[in-house]
């Protein structure tokens, strides 16, 4: 296995949310996370479970990025989106894991990878890591995950194929 993925906020705070954030690590042989994304995510209270695996078990994964790249900074995204596609940007070889519209619609016209927390857990299941997606899509919704119901429709379409 070569994949090797850069993390945004999003998917590391629904994929703790929901106890399967390890899928990040077995699907995939590097994961970064670079330091914009931990500071997004350490601003939540001290029991956040994003807060609390960044801090504890995702430590080795920490990445810093001095600076966003300024065909990057043009985009106008947050932080985090910034930083992953910088590093990427600047690593080539890294398929970005992010949810934000803006930013996957940057990564594409810098022809940079892009996968999305949905679109992880397809793999996951494409690859046996999970047994059924359906139950993960509708825990993620429980926990505040935003998506549209086509791209529900769309991703369990793919799921029962």
């Amino acid at each position: 296995m070569t994949r090797q993925w850069v993390v945004n906020a999003s998917p590391l705070i629904v994929l703790t949310k929901i106890n399967q954030v390890h899928l990040l690590s077995e699907l995939c042989s590097q994961i970064v996370i670079p330091s914009g994304v931990v500071q997004e995510i350490c601003i939540a209270l001290d029991n956040d479970p994003a807060k609390l695996w960044i801090l504890n078990e995702g430590t080795s994964y920490i990445q810093d990025v001095e600076q966003v790249d300024p065909v990057i900074a043009a985009w106008g995204l947050g932080l985090g989106e910034s930083h992953v596609l910088t590093w990427i940007y600047n690593n080539p070889g890294y398929e970005a894991i992010l949810d934000d519209r803006a930013a996957k619609t940057a990564a594409l016209a810098l022809e940079i990878p892009v996968r999305g927390t949905l679109g992880v857990i397809l793999l996951a299941k494409r690859e046996g890591k999970v047994e059924a997606a359906k139950p993960i899509f509708e825990q993620l919704i429980q926990v505040g995950f935003r998506i549209s119901t086509q791209v529900l429709e769309s991703a369990l379409r793919l799921v029962d194929e």
